[in-house]
């Protein structure tokens, strides 16, 4: 089994996009798949159709685990688009508060994590910030994939989250970015050319995805309409995009 978090510290770049397309592209090559939502957002919650008013969230299970109760992830599952979800809520906001006097509180997602038996792989939809809950995920994880837009000011913040990267490795020496993911990539726009060719030279070719995920209005109607991007379009771009991006993290990972 392997863990890969998605996360970046700015919002909006396609974490969510990805976490549910990239999960959908490996059920459909037969790959037994978990997505975590830890985002207190709950933007993938929300984005496959699931009630952020859940009796039991992974908001719940945190607490559980944080403070000694029986229980297990699979306690929160539900199932959308044919994906298996561990939902988040509104009520995660409060999660740092609550488990700051907490022994180890960096460690409760990891070792749930480790109860999992069957899964091939687990992604984790972080917040897009440095706080307990992405430490949570990057400590609890194998890799970290970085989605990220193919402008100068979401480079920065990816170049930024590297740096925090770095520190958490230090809880978690078994860590490695697996790369970045252009997202709403314009072949034709000289910046997102710039800034692929920037990242190329910063960290080498092989972090930098080589499949660019296309703007196209297709997946964020699939969201719209609580599906992944194969179910409600499998002609589009944004499906061609995310079967070649689903290719190319099994040959990386």
């Amino acid at each position: 089994m392997k863990v890969i978090s998605i996360a970046n510290f700015k919002g909006g770049v396609g974490k969510t996009t990805t976490a549910i397309n990239l999960a959908a592209g490996l059920k459909n090559l037969d790959k037994k798949v978990l997505i975590i939502d830890i985002d207190p957002q709950a933007n993938l919650t929300q984005s496959l159709g699931i009630t952020d008013e859940m009796e039991t969230s992974v908001y719940t299970i945190l607490r559980k685990e944080a403070f000694g109760e029986t229980t297990k992830l699979t306690d929160a599952l539900v199932s959308a688009s044919g994906l298996n979800v561990i939902p988040s809520s509104l009520d995660l906001a409060s999660v740092e508060l609550e488990l700051a006097s907490v022994y180890g509180r960096e460690q409760i997602l990891s070792q749930l994590i480790k109860q999992l038996k069957t899964y091939d792989y687990v992604f984790i939809d972080c917040p897009p910030s440095m706080g307990m809950l992405t430490i949570n995920a990057l400590v609890a994880s194998d890799f970290v994939l970085i989605p990220l837009l193919a402008e100068f000011l979401p480079l920065k913040g990816a170049l930024s989250f590297l740096k925090h990267f770095e520190l958490v490795h230090k809880l978690n020496s078994q860590l490695k970015l697996l790369g970045f993911i252009l997202m709403k990539y314009d072949y034709r726009k000289k910046m997102n050319q710039e800034v692929k060719r920037e990242l190329e030279l910063e960290f080498t070719t092989n972090k930098v995805f080589k499949t660019h995920i296309r703007t196209n209005i297709a997946l964020a109607n699939a969201q719209e309409k609580g599906m992944d991007i194969f179910t409600y379009d499998k002609k589009s771009n944004g499906a061609i995009d995310y079967n070649d991006l689903t290719r190319e993290f099994l040959l990386k990972i």
